[in-house]
């Protein structure tokens, strides 16, 4: 059952949804929390110079244990603003921490229209867990041909829709994805994680059978 307005409030006041900063009034939909723009952006570098000379760098967001190397991290002051690169893809993260403190609830993350319509694909329907507590983070790019998009911290940019449980879990359990922990820690700053090894060797060796067999339910 998705949450409308009425039922997100009472679950602010009961502190089982902490937003800090707090919302305002432009945020609360009729079901859903428009999340607005942090200062924090993560942009991937293309190339590194070495002994050997310029190297070209893979970008992957899963190999994020050595992200200080492959991402330029740019936190914004009050005041200023982000340009968006014609077919430039960052990442961002939202304004508000959000903690999800009730058992039976968790949430997904959404674009907005209005951000879609100006040409950033935010091409996510991400999940956020049972007890997750922390920013939020989504990938941005510029779609819309060779326009420059100006993008200024605490525009909304995104939204999240709130659903109850079937049955209320324990932080453990939300904590639980397949056969290791969540790859995005609820510890504040967000931070990534790498597959499952097993699972990736499996899969990048083309033993996907092997996979199924060895870790059937």
């Amino acid at each position: 059952m998705i949450l409308t307005r009425n039922a997100i409030l009472e679950r602010i006041h009961k502190n089982e949804l902490v937003f800090e900063p707090g919302l305002d009034k432009f945020q609360l939909q009729p079901h859903a929390i428009d999340l607005r723009l942090g200062y924090k952006f993560l942009i991937p570098k293309n190339w590194v110079m070495t002994e050997r000379g310029r190297v070209a760098l893979k970008v992957s967001i899963e190999d994020t244990d050595i992200h200080s190397e492959q991402f330029e991290e740019i936190i914004l002051k009050p005041g200023q603003y982000f340009d968006l690169l014609p077919n430039e893809f960052v990442i961002g993260t939202s304004l508000e921490r959000i903690e999800m403190n009730a058992p039976d609830l968790m949430a997904i993350l959404f674009p907005r229209t209005s951000t879609n319509r100006r040409g950033i694909n935010l091409s996510l329907s991400g999940i956020v867990d049972t007890g997750y507590n922390g920013n939020l983070i989504f990938p941005m790019k510029n779609e819309a041909g060779d326009q420059v998009l100006r993008l200024f911290p605490g525009e909304r940019i995104c939204q999240v829709i709130f659903e109850e449980l079937s049955n209320p879990i324990s932080s453990e359990e939300a904590d639980q994805h397949g056969l290791s922990q969540a790859k995005y820690s609820n510890s504040g700053e967000p931070k990534y994680k790498v597959d499952k090894s097993d699972e990736r060797n499996l899969l990048t060796a083309g033993n996907l059978q092997d996979l199924k067999d060895r870790f059937s339910l």
